[in-house]
């Protein structure tokens, strides 16, 4: 049967409920109007046929406490007038939360929306009560911390870590990161919030200072600062070059960073894929020789393209198409190709990269640095001299 039940009734406001519907109007102050629904019924021809199922279902709405239900008079000689459901009506906000049983999330809602003396919060608690209901035991401390930040983080001043509100770690902020940043997009002046910067970047969009990004180094000519061979610093303070250094390696292995031979003047600074970007912002790189090693692969020469854009004097260092042949038994199958089209490689390097992109010698060849023989990296910086500056780049790639 297609006939209107109370339980049809109730799934229809039970959604309206959940997409918040009725709690918007009610933060809004908007007075209830008194709202009917129609109770589709059995048509003319119907009551004589089904009779006994008419007066069961008629039964079930003369029952029903939970609205108000509007008859109406229908049938005809056969079976005289019946009278029929024909509008379910909810007459006042007590009424509707009776029947969804929700008296309680509501007082919630509403204790949660008074407490709250932030205007922005307010506004976006009206618009959004089913997100409040959510977390709502965690409500006071997601109001609080907006009102912490509001009134006591300075822009670049201070860490995640240093929100002192009770109840209210990092953990807390991580875990609730998405109603945070709603809530402090609508609060917060918008001089306060970088705009160009995603919400999932809570510390850059909310000005607060990140975990420091930090270069790990080695002199290679046995040199040392206060008696350290090797350190790890900081790469906003990293702007000087080291006294004497006059050569920089960027290696992406480590064990290979560790085992780097002796080279006079030079440093060796571990890569780590595309960390190089770290890199970017150390502008006394311009005044070194920088040689760049990283495997032969197609990441390895996006890598490479990347670093020789912000250095366009970057040299590659067994980077090559002989050192690949050399050593095919240590050749490996690259996961994922990159394929981009790469604007910074020398001749040489293009052809060598435009082979792996086209499966030359294989599929997806690649050649780790750490499968390369020791003796070719000595024999490589044996002489104590960079290998020599790029020629002009070729672009690569797909177009």
């Amino acid at each position: 049967m297609s006939w209107t039940t109370p339980q049809d009734i109730h799934s229809i406001l039970r959604k309206r409920w959940t997409a918040g519907t009725y709690l918007r109007m009610l933060a809004s102050g908007t007075t209830w109007e008194p709202l009917s629904l129609p109770i589709h019924g059995p048509k003319a021809g119907e009551l004589a046929a089904r009779f006994d199922q008419v007066r069961r279902w008629v039964s079930q709405w003369e029952a029903t406490r939970s609205v108000r239900v509007e008859f109406k008079q229908a049938g005809g000689r056969t079976l005289g007038t019946n009278n029929l459901p024909a509008r379910a009506w909810i007459d006042d906000y007590d009424q509707l939360w009776t029947l969804l049983n929700v008296h309680g999330d509501v007082k919630r809602f509403q204790e949660h929306l008074a407490a709250t003396e932030l205007p922005g919060v307010a506004a976006w608690m009206a618009i959004n009560p089913m997100k409040v209901l959510e977390i709502a035991d965690r409500w006071p401390e997601m109001n609080a911390t907006v009102a912490w930040i509001h009134e006591r983080a300075t822009p670049g001043e201070l860490y995640l870590r240093q929100i002192d509100v009770p109840g209210v770690d990092t953990k807390f902020v991580e875990r609730h990161k998405a109603v945070l940043s709603a809530l402090l997009d609508a609060q917060l002046e918008p001089e306060r919030i970088d705009h160009d910067r995603p919400r999932s970047d809570f510390e850059g969009r909310y000005g607060f200072k990140k975990k420091p990004d930090y270069i790990r180094l080695r002199f290679l000519d046995g040199a040392a600062i206060a008696g350290f061979t090797e350190l790890t610093v900081r790469a906003s303070d990293f702007t000087t070059r080291p006294a004497s250094v006059t050569t920089v390696f960027i290696v992406e292995n480590e064990i290979t960073y560790l085992a780097f031979p002796p080279v006079p003047n030079a440093i060796a600074i571990f890569g780590s894929g595309y960390s190089v970007a770290l890199l970017q912002s150390l502008a006394w790189l311009n005044h070194t020789d920088l040689i760049y090693w990283g495997d032969i692969d197609t990441h390895g020469f996006a890598i490479l393209d990347r670093l020789r854009a912000r250095f366009p004097h970057t040299t590659s260092m067994l980077m090559d198409e002989t050192t690949l042949l050399a050593h095919r038994p240590h050749w490996t199958r690259e996961p994922a190709q990159s394929g981009h089209r790469l604007e910074h490689l020398t001749p040489a390097e293009a052809a060598l990269y435009q082979a792996l992109t086209t499966q030359t010698h294989g599929p997806a060849v690649r050649l780790e640095q750490e499968r390369i023989r020791f003796s070719a990296v000595e024999q490589c910086v044996g002489a104590g001299s960079p290998p020599r500056p790029p020629t002009a780049p070729r672009i690569s790639g797909p177009l």
